[in-house]
């Protein structure tokens, strides 16, 4: 990792057994240790990391970090003591704050961004502006890393040790300015202990994830933790005040000394989205900051783009930049991949979007923003992920038969289940108007895109920018906006 040593008491461990020993490297994954390493041995869903002590030990680990669990099982099926350990009650967050001191470097202005839709539009938003006034940014999140530095990423937000890794390399090259999503799970595993925050924003709370956190109040204080344990004190929350939930968390965190922005469309709103106006190509905002009125163009479909676009301006401001250097260049803003992105359109003038939109709120806010600029139909193509929380799935079917004029029902990401039943889920939700079920991903595109007539547009919803299928163990190719693409060429013989 880095061609260093530190002793296990300069990285803030304190020695259960063993001796105060120097390290050479971290790492959470057995298969990667080498020697001089700590291995950092945490609880997981369905085992324990201890399990792969000993293979870590014969591969050169010398320290092990673990719960007292991990360590009682340890001493329980082995007898060696030639290695160090630290024993802590909250393992992966002493991980997360050893990663820090590790790689011992980071941005100076780091601003995070959660809720259940909007984080990486906002993010990528906050790097845009950045870059609009010539400051070296990146943004981090679901689509990797963007901007000034470009990497993948395997998580929306990495874990602990890549995430200060990538914070280190950012700042060696010359990156200061940082924005990034803080999805639930991050959050609740702790991969964002040790950062330096100097900004958070809450977007937006409805259901999602409930496969992981078992309720909506789990869910929620996984996101709020963003705001009461990692945000400091004298540091800006950016909150979207809209929903009452995230309004009384404003609240809580006034009380607790934060600065806050509220952001929405109540008069008490620090920034208020007073009005928009749309056409085919984007909108108009009008807004009110600091007792002034301001009205820009944005050239975003959908208008929950506008509350997106604030928040990163909030975000932005709160660092120091000027709000009218902020505002004038808002108009240069395009939108994410895979986030109401216009795909392609037909011969006869219909549209297609992809959206990633997952989520039953989701669903709904992206088609009724959508709504605006479309003069005729709106044919939704929508479908649910295997293996994740299935009480959303009729809602899904509900959010979109109640707003759009057409629904058809495919496959998205079945992953181990019957992706049939999946289906099934997803259209007992359906109350009212047009339905037609396809299982073949591509097959449904191609038949939304063939009832498109002139002033129609389709809206692709689930898999925004992803580019396969999870069917089973695989990952097939699979890309919406290169599926509607050919569809169009298909059908109308160009592109």
């Amino acid at each position: 990792m880095n061609l260093q040593k530190k002793t296990l008491s300069e990285l803030g461990l304190t020695i259960q057994s063993g001796e105060n020993l120097s390290i050479t490297g971290i790492t959470q994954d057995s298969r990667t240790v080498q020697a001089g390493f700590l291995f950092a041995a945490l609880p997981g869903v369905n085992s324990h990391g201890i399990s792969f002590a000993t293979s870590a030990i014969h591969a050169g680990a010398i320290a092990i970090l673990t719960d007292k669990m991990g360590y009682s099982k340890y001493l329980t099926n082995s007898k060696s003591k030639d290695v160090a350990f630290v024993v802590v009650e909250k393992p992966r967050e002493t991980l997360a704050r050893c990663a820090a001191l590790w790689f011992n470097q980071q941005p100076a202005k780091i601003v995070a961004v959660t809720g259940t839709n909007g984080k990486t539009s906002v993010a990528s938003f906050c790097q845009q502006i950045w870059s609009n006034l010539e400051i070296e940014a990146v943004s981090i999140g679901t689509t990797g890393v963007h901007g000034s530095w470009t990497q993948p990423l395997k998580h929306t937000t990495p874990d602990a040790l890549e995430m200060h890794e990538l914070l280190s390399t950012l700042k060696a090259n010359g990156i200061d300015h940082v924005a990034l999503e803080a999805s639930s799970h991050g959050l609740h595993q702790s991969r964002l202990d040790g950062v330096q925050f100097s900004g958070a924003g809450f977007t937006n709370f409805s259901q999602d994830h409930l496969d992981y956190h078992k309720s909506l109040e789990q869910y929620f204080d996984a996101k709020a933790l963003l705001f009461r344990q990692l945000l400091p004190i004298d540091k800006t929350a950016v909150i979207n005040v809209d929903d009452d939930r995230i309004k009384l968390l404003a609240e809580e965190i006034k009380a607790l000394g934060h600065s806050v922005i509220t952001l929405g469309a109540s008069k008490q709103s620090n920034i208020e989205l007073k009005k928009q106006s749309f056409d085919s190509s984007g909108q108009e905002v009008l807004f009110e900051y600091d007792g002034k009125i301001y009205q820009k163009r944005l050239n975003l479909i959908g208008g929950f783009q506008a509350q997106n676009v604030l928040m990163a301006a909030a975000l932005v401001i709160s660092l120091g930049s000027e709000p009218q250097d902020v505002f004038s260049i808002l108009h240069n803003l395009i939108t994410v991949r895979g986030r109401m992105e216009l795909a392609a359109s037909r011969a006869n003038g219909a549209n297609v979007f992809v959206d990633y939109a997952h989520t039953p709120d989701a669903i709904e806010t992206a088609i009724k923003s959508l709504r605006p600029h479309v003069f005729g139909r709106i044919i939704a193509v929508i479908g649910a992920g295997g293996d994740r929380d299935q009480s959303k799935r009729p809602l899904m079917g509900l959010a979109a038969s109640q707003n759009a004029d057409v629904v058809i029902v495919t496959d998205d990401n079945p992953r181990s289940e019957d992706p049939s039943k999946i289906r099934q889920m997803v259209l007992q939700g359906i109350d009212r108007g047009a339905v037609h079920e396809f299982g073949d991903r591509a097959e449904a595109i191609l038949r939304a895109v063939d009832m498109l007539d002139p002033g129609d547009a389709l809206l692709i919803c689930g898999k925004g920018h992803e580019t396969g299928q999870v069917i089973g163990d695989d990952i097939l190719p699979f890309d919406d906006v290169e599926q509607a693409s050919i569809s169009i060429e298909a059908l109308d013989g160009v592109l």
